[in-house]
């Protein structure tokens, strides 16, 4: 269940990641420069953030091979 939750949480940002890419793309295209640079700096931060939550989540539940 834990994995489960944690990869769906990891998704979700990357899919929020994704829409914040598309949103600073819109901006530079419309010439706000400003806009466009930190939507891609958020969406950068949400990118690091749910592949730190997959990456995270498959490690860390992982059976003992002890």
């Amino acid at each position: 269940m834990k994995k489960i939750l944690g990869i769906s949480v990891g998704a979700l940002l990357l899919v929020l990641s994704w829409l914040a890419f598309q949103t600073s793309a819109g901006n530079w295209w419309g010439g706000y420069d400003d806009l466009g640079f930190w939507w891609a700096v958020i969406g950068t931060f949400l990118a690091l953030a749910g592949l730190g939550a997959v990456i995270g989540t498959w490690v860390h539940t992982r059976p003992d091979r002890d």
